[in-house]
């Protein structure tokens, strides 16, 4: 087990100043390419206020903007990736204290009237507002974009510190780059489905969601990659083999199952699997995966993600702290998700829980 970097032994005063700095440039940026950059117009489906909005989905555009002038300027010696690296300390507490003074600002510029989590801590960390708007632009849907973009820039800022150090790229760390490239790159490539699930349209934005955007996704989504910076030790090829295997496979769950979800909701006479699809009396979907289990979404989603952390090996507990913590959220998420289902759809659950009986595993749980 090699010592902390730097990141967080080599602590001043300065490099905060200069985290804030890049922080606040960085989250600029982006909340002017979101206003700025064309994209898809997409209506979304009303939220639990009955009310219907318009989102311009130009978030991959600005996704691949941002990427490539950040690589294009460490090859041309303009800028160094390295520094979100030897600032990874100064700018988890920048990022901490955003999401705290964010979610207290939404807090008391609600307007006036009974939060649905009474009370002012639970108002605070549920929220009081489903999709506060700032300059026009929806903060809910906006803090996915320096959360992944973020993750994205920090996971291509360690490939930059290893390669500086070592001369070259361990396939682990390769390995990594590629599983967490794709992971991003499809959030943003169908970042239209965003605009229908349960936390755009009923979960209201304050601290959890907010902490969640700007701390946990992409600071501790990245631990696999940090920890890999100094790991050096070659990875054998059956064990590369297994980890594309284990990130494929859990990658085309958690995709496809949620795809399926979202092309049925948007037409029920949709084809799954090459066949009409399957439902109960056209509301709860029977075909695909959803005929397999009922939340195989997170299933795969768990799959990727210990994809990310056994690329580290066994050598430390800490890149595990991502899967085995998303374990538990899910797990909780997926009980969660039961019993609301059972409240809005009454004995049509009931039906579809006899017709699928698993949950996460199929024949199994």
């Amino acid at each position: 087990m090699h010592d902390l970097p730097s990141a967080w032994t080599e602590f001043s005063g300065l490099s905060l100043i200069e985290a804030v700095a890049i922080f606040l440039v960085f989250v600029g940026i982006l909340l002017l390419g979101s206003m700025w950059l064309p994209g898809r117009k997409v209506v979304a489906a009303p939220d639990l206020e009955g009310v219907t909005r318009t989102y311009t989905l130009n978030g991959l555009a600005l996704f691949v903007i941002v990427v490539l002038l950040a690589v294009l300027g460490e090859i041309l010696d303009v800028i160094s990736l390295s520094v979100l690296y030897t600032h990874f300390a100064e700018l988890f507490i920048v990022a901490n204290v955003f999401a705290f003074a964010l979610s207290a600002g939404l807090y008391w510029r609600a307007p006036g009237g009974r939060s649905e989590s009474p009370g002012f801590w639970r108002g605070v960390f549920f929220g009081r507002q489903l999709n506060p708007t700032w300059l026009g632009v929806d903060l809910k849907l906006f803090s996915y974009r320096p959360s992944l973009i973020a993750l994205a820039l920090f996971n291509v800022s360690f490939a930059v510190v290893q390669y500086d150090t070592y001369g070259e790229l361990t396939l682990q760390m390769i390995l990594y780059q590629s599983f967490t490239f794709l992971y991003v790159v499809n959030y943003f490539q169908f970042e239209g489905g965003m605009i229908y699930t349960w936390d755009i349209v009923s979960e209201r934005f304050g601290w959890m969601l907010a902490w969640g955007d700007y701390v946990l996704v992409p600071f501790f989504y990245c631990l696999p990659g940090w920890w890999l910076v100094h790991q050096t030790d070659s990875l054998p090829a059956i064990a590369a083999a297994a980890l594309c295997l284990l990130f494929a496979v859990g990658f085309c769950v958690f995709r496809g199952a949620n795809q399926q979800k979202h092309r049925f909701k948007q037409n029920a006479n949709t084809s799954i699997w090459g066949r009409p699809a399957e439902s109960l009396d056209g509301r709860l979907l029977v075909s695909g995966f959803w005929g397999m289990g009922r939340h195989l979404n997170y299933s795969g989603e768990i799959c990727v993600y210990f994809a990310f952390a056994l690329t580290t090996g066994f050598a430390s507990w800490i890149p595990y702290i991502l899967p085995v913590w998303l374990t538990a959220l899910l797990w909780h998420r997926s009980t969660r998700d039961d019993r609301r289902c059972r409240i809005k759809y009454g004995d049509l659950w009931d039906r579809y829980r006899q017709r699928v009986p698993y949950a996460l595993i199929p024949r199994v749980y």
